[in-house]
């Protein structure tokens, strides 16, 4: 079993939704059921007005509105680092920025999460020694081999892989994704953005790459990592920090907060990211500052409304 494959398959689906017209159909539903709307585009005004309809606005969100509605852009159009970003005020830029990404960063944890209700409950039955069904076992082994706890399907999961297992299928804080996203792709208008949806600039050997204009000698043939939508970078991105070595502090912070029933913190888990780039700890102060200029904590208490699922497709000449 892929469980790569499988774990995406809910996410690939939502690509086939947006292609075609923007007619909405009442039978179109996503992954989950839910109604789908597909909204087109053609300037960041269209996209203001419609943040007005859906009252997803500064406003509300200084009021203390933390829901947030399940409003997908299915591609970053090289008109935002072009023209867009350049056009408008620094504040519209990034409060555009921030809440185009938020519902992606939120939906990816909610995958996350839905694995691990799934795990847990799989693993308790394992520790009281009540049997599990054959394909709950396989895709618990599959999902472990996912996040790198074991690498094939004979290995065993014993206690203290498991108890490993749901250290790495947990979710990564609003503030922290969206922290990231602004550092590493200038707040979307790098050139990986606008060419493969590569918002956290992550390395890869694989076909699927946008080549560096200056590559690093010794290296190897090496890019960034290209993406089909904005959606599956950030799943790529938390993948990176649930199972990578040298992002083992974070994972462990994290999990001491959650076991002592602690609000999880993008602050606190940032500070543990001195590997994430060269810069080392002037990185991290860099996070901090987004955060705190952009008042990014309170970011972390945000949820996903249960309304239908809207899809925000570029169009126009800008958008190819």
């Amino acid at each position: 079993m892929n469980y790569s494959r499988a774990y995406l398959c809910g996410i690939t689906a939502f690509s086939l939704f947006y292609a075609g017209t923007s007619s909405v159909s009442s039978q179109e539903v996503d992954a989950d059921g839910r109604p789908v709307d597909r909204v087109e585009f053609q300037s960041y005004q269209d996209v203001e007005s419609l943040l007005e309809e859906l009252e997803y606005t500064p406003a509300a969100w200084q009021a203390g509105i933390r829901e947030i509605p399940r409003l997908y852009l299915t591609d970053i159009p090289p008109r935002w680092r072009e023209q867009t970003s350049k056009e408008v005020s620094v504040q519209v830029k990034k409060q555009l920025f921030f809440r185009m990404l938020a519902p992606l960063a939120l939906r990816a944890n909610e995958l996350i999460l839905r694995d691990r209700d799934r795990a847990g409950s799989l693993a308790d039955d394992l520790d009281a020694d009540r049997a599990i069904a054959d394909n709950d076992r396989e895709w618990l082994a599959a999902l472990a081999i996912h996040y790198r706890v074991i690498e094939n399907t004979d290995d065993s999961l014993p206690a203290d892989a498991l108890t490993e297992l749901l250290t790495r299928v947990e979710r990564v804080p609003l503030s922290l994704a969206l922290s990231q996203a602004a550092e590493e792709s200038g707040w979307g208008t790098s050139r990986f953005a606008a060419e493969g949806n590569a918002l956290f600039g992550q390395w890869t050997w694989g076909s699927e790459r946008i080549a560096p204009l200056e590559q690093r000698s010794g290296l190897g043939d090496y890019g960034i990592a290209a993406f089909e939508t904005p959606l599956l970078s950030i799943i790529a991105y938390m993948r990176n920090l649930n199972t990578h070595p040298a992002y083992a502090d974070l994972r462990a912070r994290r999990a001491e907060m959650r076991a002592a029933g602690k609000r999880i913190s993008g602050w606190r888990l940032a500070e543990t990211l001195t590997s994430y780039s060269e810069r080392g700890s002037e990185y991290v102060d860099t996070l901090h500052t987004i955060m705190r200029v952009n008042q990014l904590d309170a970011a972390d208490d945000a949820y996903l409304s249960d309304d239908a699922s809207i899809y925000l497709i570029p169009v126009g000449p800008a958008a190819e």
